[in-house]
Parts: C-alpha cells; structure tokens; sequence
C-alpha cells in the first residue's frame, strides 16, 4: 500500500493521533503533516498539505478536524483529489467503490475513533467498481480541468 497522509487541525487533533496510532499498529507507513497539539491553528493549512502530498504521489489521506466539512471543502479544491466527508461505513465504502475517492474526512465531534478506525480499513480496502462510474469519474476530471487547467 502506498503511503497515507494524515492531518488535522486542533479540533481534530485526538482524532487524528487515534487513527495514526492505529494505523501504525497495522504495519500502515504513516506520515503526519501536523498539526502536532491542540493549540489553536488554521484548518485550511492543514488540510491543503495533506490534499497536495496525495495529489502528488497517487496515494492516500486522512483529515480530521471539528465537524469534517472545513477541510473537505478545502482538499476538493486541490487537482486530482476526490475527498470525502464519511460518517458511516456506507458512505467510506461508496466512497471508494463509486467515486474512487482518495481523501476521507472524518469530525472529531460527530465520529469517535472506533467508527472511524472501522471506516478507514473500509476506505483503505475497497476498490474502485470502475464500470459505470468511470464515466462520471471521467466527467468530474473534465469539470476539473476546466477549472484548474490541468
């Protein structure tokens, strides 16, 4: 498996450390772009770095912060990444199975860490279905390059 990049700002700070925890528990190589405590910082710098590693080396993130929105928001604005915001094991499989997303986003105030642990290994594991969703996911890179002249 490719490396995952990891993040949060200081809401999601334990959250983010309980995942990184876990994951290294599973042989998983980790890297952590901060932040590194809970004090008070801008979620957007966070969620960016994280958002740029994964669109640069094809691989996989994970962002925590209070709600999950703030930085979802902020890593759909990075070319070549499809984040999203999961609070169930549903939405982190559909995740990858239709939308072959390679960010999930989790809310340390709505998700506590054993869900999304579960919703990880799910996420980490799910291949995308291809098929029919390789033409929406071909639709979604047009609106893309569109926007970012990529």
């Amino acid at each position: 498996m490719a490396d995952v990049f990891i993040g949060s700002d200081h809401g999601g700070f334990k959250l983010k450390e309980g995942i990184k925890k876990y994951l290294e528990s599973k042989n998983v190589n980790c890297i952590d772009l901060g932040t590194f405590s809970e004090e008070s910082v801008n979620y957007v710098d966070y969620s960016y770095s994280v958002a740029k590693k994964v669109s640069e080396n094809d691989s996989f993130g994970i962002i925590c912060c209070s709600s999950g929105i703030g930085v979802s928001i902020v890593a759909n604005k990075v070319p070549k990444i499809r984040a999203a915001l999961c609070t169930s094991d549903f939405h982190a499989e559909f995740a990858r199975r239709h939308n072959n997303a390679n960010v999930i986003c989790f809310g340390q105030k709505v998700t506590d860490i054993n869900s999304a642990t579960k919703m990880v290994d799910i996420f980490l594991n799910t291949e995308f279905d291809g098929g029919r969703h390789e033409k929406r996911l071909e639709s979604i890179q047009k609106i893309e390059k569109m926007n970012f002249n990529t």
